[in-house]
This record gives C-alpha cells, sequence and structure tokens, in this order.
C-alpha cells in the first residue's frame, strides 16, 4: 500500500452527517396567505423551491460511510477514524448501531477501541461471542492494551496460547502487538513458554519480537536516561520504539516492526554504537473533546521498508501514556538498483 496523505474532507462530511441526523427538518417558507384564498388548479402542483431540500429516501448514511470506508485512498478511511475519535464517547449510541450493519461493523468496532473508556469495552467484550465472520474480536485485544491488570493480560495470553487453533491470523496478531505495551519484565518467562510451543511460525516470530521489545523497554525505562524521558506524546512514542531507536553496538535495525537486531549487548560507551538508521516521526495528531487522550499517526521507517502505526494515548498525572497501538499499512522499499538490475 502506498504512504498516506491527509485530506481535509472527511471531518465535514461527518459533521454533515451528524448535523443531518440531529437537526429537525426545516419546512420550506410558505407565502402569506390571502384573505380569500382561491382553489389551487389540480394540474399545477406545489414547486419544490430549494429550501425544501430534503433527504433522499432509503439508507444512505451506511452506503456513505461505506463508500468512504472502502475508498482506494488509505487515508480515507483514517480520517474518518480521527474524525470520529475527535467526537468522542458522545457518538457511541451511533456507532452501536453502526455494529449492527456488516458494511460500517469493524469502522464502528475500531472507533470504540480508539475512543476507550468502560462503556466502549463493555461494547467490544460482547463482540467476542459475534455469530458474524467479522473476526472483530481484535479490536477487543486490542484495546486491552490499555487495561494493565493480571486479568488483561491473562487474556492476552490465553489468545496467544489458542493461536494454532485460530483461523484468523490477525486476531492472535493483535493480541500479541497489545502485549507490546506492558513493560513487566515478569511476563517474559510466560512469553517465552508459548511461543516454544506454537507450531505458527508467524506467530512464533510475533512474540519473540514482543519479548524483546517488552524486555529493551523496561529496561529503558529503569535507566537513568529513561527516568528523565518527558511526559510528551512524541516521547512516549518514541520509548515504544525505543529498541529499534537504539539499536545494539555494531548492528542496523532491519525491521519495520520494532524490534532491535538480535545478538550482542548495547554498549556502555557511547561512541560504540552504530548510529540508527531508524526514523520515528509522529504526524496528525487528534484530541478527544476533554484533551485526555489523543490519536496520533506515526510513521516508522528504515532502510527496508515503512509502517504506520496509529497510537492512543491517554493523559494520567499530566504526562501522556500510551494506551494502544496498531498497526497499519506496512510498504517495503525497492532496493537501489534493482529496477536496473532486472532489466
Amino acid at each position: 500500500m502506498t504512504a498516506n496523505r491527509p485530506i481535509r474532507w472527511c471531518g465535514a462530511v461527518l459533521a454533515m452527517l451528524v448535523g443531518l441526523t440531529l437537526l429537525p427538518a426545516v419546512p420550506g417558507h410558505a407565502q402569506k396567505a390571502p384573505a380569500k384564498p382561491a382553489k389551487a388548479p389540480e394540474s399545477s402542483p406545489p414547486s419544490a423551491g430549494p429550501d425544501q431540500d430534503q433527504p433522499l429516501p432509503g439508507d444512505w448514511a451506511p452506503e456513505l460511510l461505506d463508500g468512504i470506508i472502502s475508498s482506494p485512498n488509505d487515508e480515507a478511511q483514517s480520517s474518518l477514524l480521527r474524525a470520529t475519535f475527535a467526537a468522542g464517547p458522545a457518538v457511541i449510541p451511533q456507532l452501536v448501531t453502526a455494529l449492527k450493519d456488516d458494511r460500517t461493523a469493524e469502522y464502528a468496532a475500531q472507533s470504540l477501541a480508539y475512543i476507550g473508556g468502560e462503556k466502549a469495552l463493555d461494547i467490544l467484550w460482547k463482540l467476542l461471542s459475534d455469530p458474524r465472520d467479522l473476526d472483530l474480536r481484535r479490536f477487543t485485544y486490542g484495546a486491552l492494551a490499555e487495561y494493565d491488570s493480571p486479568q488483561a493480560t491473562d487474556f492476552l495470553m490465553n489468545a496467544i496460547d489458542k493461536s494454532d487453533s485460530e483461523p484468523d491470523r490477525t486476531v492472535t496478531e493483535a493480541a500479541v502487538l497489545a502485549l507490546t505495551m506492558r513493560t513487566d519484565s515478569a511476563l517474559l518467562p510466560r512469553l517465552a513458554t508459548l511461543e516454544k510451543k506454537l507450531l505458527d511460525v508467524v506467530i512464533r516470530d510475533d512474540v519473540d519480537n514482543a519479548r524483546t521489545v517488552i524486555e529493551e523497554r523496561a529496561r529503558y525505562l529503569a535507566s537513568p536516561e529513561g527516568q528523565k524521558a518527558g511526559g510528551s506524546i512524541e516521547s512516549a512514542v518514541r520509548t515504544y520504539f525505543i529498541p529499534a531507536l537504539e539499536p545494539p553496538t555494531g548492528l542496523e535495525a532491519g525491521s519495520a516492526r520494532p524490534a532491535p537486531a538480535r545478538g550482542g549487548k548495547v554498549s556502555q560507551a557511547p561512541a560504540a554504537k552504530t548510529p540508527s538508521l531508524v526514523s520515528v516521526n509522529v504526524r496528525n495528531v487528534t484530541f478527544s473533546p476533554d484533551k485526555n487522550r489523543a490519536l496520533a499517526r506515526v510513521v516508522f521507517e528504515d532502510p527496508t521498508a515503512i509502517a504506520y502505526y496509529d497510537f492512543v494515548l491517554q493523559k494520567r498525572t499530566g504526562n501522556w501514556t500510551l494506551a494502544s497501538v496498531w498497526l497499519g499499512p506496512e510498504v517495503e522499499k525497492v532496493p537501489a538498483g534493482s529496477i536496473d538490475a532486472g532489466r
């Protein structure tokens, strides 16, 4: 998929939809009746002026949303999600209705996961038993990332444990990615045990990657440098990617996933480090109505690929902390000279 370019119209479209839904219909301006009204000719029906326009009949709102979601422009859906996030918990009732329509169910589930909160989680929890073949459970697992409780962690671990019998790999991948929000090194032995028993090589590699991310970030946060890290949105995002931004000595980060290269240890001498070939850029940031929650589009780039992430952040005691992470499009780079070599 290609890199995204922001567009400005989706927010206006959603605002228009909300306005049309909430505002009462405005009748046309009738002329003042004469003292003795004359009977209008039967062959002359009243004309409809521009102020008498009414919404087209039919289920047009889901069709419009489906058109935006299905657009070949990757940024269209992202813009729609940001507009919904900016509306906040007030639109949860409308999202519950959107969940019932297969065309808009995925958009509604992801929006609920982004908005967060107990009300949204209660709705997402019911999706675990949704009978439709939409695999909306991945949004429930992703939303559990911000609940750093033993119960939530056990639930995610159990989802990974059952991955070999899971028909949709993306469901398990969502659970693995949710666990990368943790910084508790006590989880590492449990993940290592799961990794050994898994048959799916892709999920096994994801679990190995998650162990590295958790271990390296926990080490960084315990270091003097990590303890001095600020509480800004950019600082929170960069801390998540710290295993890739500070690769081990003499090695380069070679994956679009936030894991350092394997082997070796981080040198205590700054001069011995290989300069990182990774960049992390926070693009647009959308805030919730109360400004205590944010949705950030992040671009992670290394020499081989570009990956797009959505991060949901929550402000706690004045500092921004990561709530959940969602992996978007990944674009592999064409190696230099490969085009000429193939001619």
